[in-house]
């Protein structure tokens, strides 16, 4: 059951919601779940998120990008996103920052495949950053 808590907050954490998954994954390792299993369930559920946000941006296009528009962080994050492109992807790790970039990627029709191997492994990368750095 620890697994689907650290699942969900790991993909809650990606989404636009104001959560962080790292206390619940340093919790699930501490509490001797193994860190391979715990990097592998966060990073299921925190890029299966930004695959959503991805779809969101790019399907949603109107809606989406008014939202962007109407806040401080998506409007920076589609500035960014339209002048950087590709390289903005780099930053999509970052807690705030990166999961409006997620959404802008989708906004924007940055190609899906570049999107998740740029944004995807850089998540997964983050928690195996804090599994073997960090505890």
């Amino acid at each position: 059951m620890p697994e689907v808590a650290l699942l969900f907050s790991a993909f809650l954490a990606a989404t636009i919601f104001p959560f962080s998954s790292e206390i619940a994954f340093v919790t699930a390792i501490a509490n001797d779940m193994p860190k391979t299993t715990a990097i592998i369930v966060a990073s299921v559920g925190n890029v299966s998120a930004i695959v959503v946000n991805y779809w969101f941006g790019y399907w949603l296009y109107e809606k989406t990008h008014n939202k962007l528009e109407s806040s401080k962080v998506g409007k920076s994050s589609l500035e960014y996103g339209k002048k950087y492109g590709y390289p903005i992807l780099l930053f999509s790790w970052l807690p705030v920052i990166g999961d409006p970039l997620t959404l802008v990627a989708g906004v924007l029709r940055l190609n899906f495949i570049v999107f998740l191997l740029i944004a995807g492994s850089l998540r997964i990368a983050r928690y195996v950053a804090i599994a073997y750095l960090a505890i």
